[in-house]
């Protein structure tokens, strides 16, 4: 992002609820290195934004003095800092220690943790759960994983967290789980464990969004790389997922158009797909695919359902 760019920077309505959405989630995960980032973001923004900048200058000025080390992964551009990936690596060293320090003083936590999983149905405890369960290595954790996935359908981003913990537990072979009455089959090895890991024709619909993006609206490009990730996780294993990995251009170009026109109906509220289309070349051909992909990610990313 130009630096015009930023001393530019009006944030829609929506736009900004959306941020404040994004930042207590960050609050409440301990992602305080990402949140601080995002406030120092969000304190370049002017219009409706300016009524928050005492309160959020406040909340930064705390989370520096109370966590002075945390640093943020996020760029203004919506793109990872370099750093990124070794500083998830430094945080997961961190989480592996202290699991395995639980593991090593309680020898039911395991069995503790796969009981959660079969007894409980808070999404937001089962991935609580998944995360511990991929920084040990234990003998029960791949059977019970295998057969948990394949009682019932569980919400997308979940499945995806069991599929990363199956591999970090070296699990190969065929995985079978379900969705909306489906039943799918992956290769636990082929999980990926990392965004850059998913395949090229993935990255080219966020670098297409990107690109758009900072000529239209730079503030797009702030979330839409998490919004994507969360839509990938969530396609992971169907056939819509092969479309997103095709890797030709045309695919990538209508995948792209999609995202982005979800980014403005989400964030702005706008209906009117005809400047997207023009913008990405979504021709009379492409038309119903691109459609079938607008439609797709509005149930996923918007709506995400158990079944």
């Amino acid at each position: 992002m130009t630096e015009q760019h930023k001393d530019n920077l009006v944030l829609f309505p929506k736009t900004l609820d959306y941020y404040q959405i994004q930042l207590t989630k960050m609050l409440e995960t301990e992602r305080y290195g990402d949140a601080k980032g995002l406030l120092e973001f969000l304190l370049q923004c002017h219009g409706d934004a300016e009524r928050h900048h005492t309160e959020w200058q406040a909340l930064l000025g705390w989370l520096d003095a109370a966590f002075p080390e945390a640093v943020s992964g996020l760029n203004p551009d919506g793109l990872l800092e370099g750093e990124e990936e070794e500083d998830e690596q430094e945080e997961d060293g961190w989480l592996k220690r202290k699991v395995i320090d639980r593991v090593q003083t309680d020898t039911e936590y395991i069995p503790k943790l796969l009981a959660s999983l079969y007894n409980g149905d808070d999404p937001e405890q089962q991935l609580l759960a998944l995360g511990q369960l991929m920084h040990v290595e234990h003998p029960d954790i791949e059977n019970a994983l295998k057969q948990w996935l394949a009682r019932q359908p569980y919400l997308p981003s979940v499945q995806f967290r069991a599929l990363q913990a199956l591999r970090k537990q070296g699990s190969s072979g065929p995985v079978m789980f379900w969705r909306d009455g489906e039943s799918l089959t992956v290769e636990a090895g082929d999980t990926p464990l990392a965004f850059a890991e998913f395949p090229p024709g993935i990255h080219d619909v966020l670098e297409r969004v990107y690109q758009a993006a900072e000529v239209s609206d730079p503030t797009l490009s702030y979330f839409a790389e998490e919004m994507w990730k969360e839509c990938v996780q969530s396609a992971y294993g169907s056939s819509m997922y092969r479309s997103m990995i095709d890797g030709s251009d045309s695919i990538s170009d209508l995948w792209a158009a999609a995202l982005h026109q979800l980014l403005l109906e989400k964030l702005q509220g706008k209906q009117n797909d005809e400047w997207i289309r023009e913008q990405y070349g979504i021709t009379a051909e492409l038309r119903f695919r691109y459609e079938q992909a607008l439609r797709w990610l509005r149930q996923y990313a918007l709506e995400p359902r158990n079944s």
